[in-house]
């Protein structure tokens, strides 16, 4: 259920809401928006009835069942979309397109930081770089650990941008979040429920990439346990699914987009790296996202991609990435957006 709060509804109005609230045994999330509050009363649907008392309290509005499975991230709860702010400079769900960019993994101290400023010149607003990497096959390189995150840490130091990385297990997030500013869940762990409730539990923005094989009410399900821990600020990012296709590594669906945006008021964003697997496709794909309605990009560009420790054939070399940003201000103007 939903408590709508009267436009000018008092603090102590709102306050005596939640305390009745969590007298009937359920869980308050305040919800605020440009005109008034709303405050979403998350627990066992069989006693959803007992809520409507509530309406007759000082400073309600309304109480209004949420249809959804998803309740924090429906659109029911809140209509305007939501704005996620990473840093004082940087915002992601409003007009301008946010693109994160950088490495797959962070292999040493010049490539990191090369790439860092590679990326900020050509216009990137976030620093992309994975210290812990969960791969397909354990022989595979898994990261530097929290000395990757400490060279990240390094070229935010020297470049000014915020910097995202993969959380990969409940142990080691709280270590992330003291270096990131924006937790990565990736596809594999998308329904790792104890990392979701952990990093719900953590005061950093978390990016969630879908699952390969989700649906998109199971994506925002998965949000769902995040925001359900107190952290509101989730990001969304689609990343390709596993189909029948073999000519591409993912299918980017890009057709997940707006759906995403008629059901949630998240913000949205695009990662075409993955989506395709290719260097060749992901312009294309990501000019496609935009005209799409993604709110982002996320690319990977590496100085030297035929060495790269992992995912080298996806990632853009920084004259490209440059290019491409150059073109992708026509395609974000065109969508009445900006870079």
């Amino acid at each position: 259920m939903i408590i709508v709060m009267k436009a000018g509804a008092e603090k102590k109005e709102k306050n005596e809401v939640l305390k009745r609230i969590r007298e009937l045994g359920y869980k308050p999330h305040v919800i605020h928006g440009t005109t008034r509050d709303v405050i979403g009363a998350i627990g066992d649907e069989r006693g959803k009835l007992v809520l409507q008392s509530i309406e007759s309290m000082p400073g309600v509005e309304s109480v209004v069942p949420i249809l959804q499975p998803y309740k924090l991230a429906s659109k029911e709860v809140k209509k305007e979309p939501s704005l996620v702010r990473i840093s004082a400079a940087v915002t992601i769900g409003g007009r301008e397109i946010v693109v994160m960019a950088g490495p797959c993994s962070v292999e040493s101290e010049s490539q990191i930081i090369d790439s860092a400023i590679a990326v900020k010149e050509a216009g990137a607003q976030v620093l992309r770089g994975g210290a812990f990497k969960p791969r397909t096959s354990p022989y595979s390189f898994q990261g530097l650990e929290e000395e990757g995150l400490k060279l990240l840490a390094k070229a935010r130091e020297i470049t000014g941008l915020p910097i995202v990385t993969e959380v990969v297990n409940p142990e080691t997030a709280e270590l992330v979040a003291e270096y990131a500013d924006i937790l990565q869940i990736g596809a594999r762990n998308a329904q790792n429920f104890a990392l979701l409730k952990k990093v719900g539990q953590l005061d950093r923005p978390v990016l969630l990439k879908r699952g390969m094989s989700m649906t998109i009410q199971e994506f925002l399900m998965s949000a769902e346990y995040v925001m359900s821990e107190g952290n509101q600020r989730v990001i969304l990012c689609e990343r390709g699914i596993r189909t029948f296709e073999t000519a591409t590594r993912n299918t980017l669906d890009l057709s997940a987009i707006p759906v995403l945006k008629e059901k949630t008021h998240l913000p949205v964003i695009a990662d075409p790296s993955h989506g395709t697997g290719n260097h060749l496709y992901v312009a294309p794909m990501a000019y496609a996202a935009v005209a799409a309605g993604a709110d982002g990009l996320m690319i990977e560009v590496h100085p030297d991609p035929e060495r790269a420790s992992s995912d080298g054939p996806q990632s853009l070399k920084p004259a490209k990435f440059a290019a491409m940003m150059a073109k992708l201000r026509l395609i974000a103007a065109a969508a009445e957006r900006s870079l």
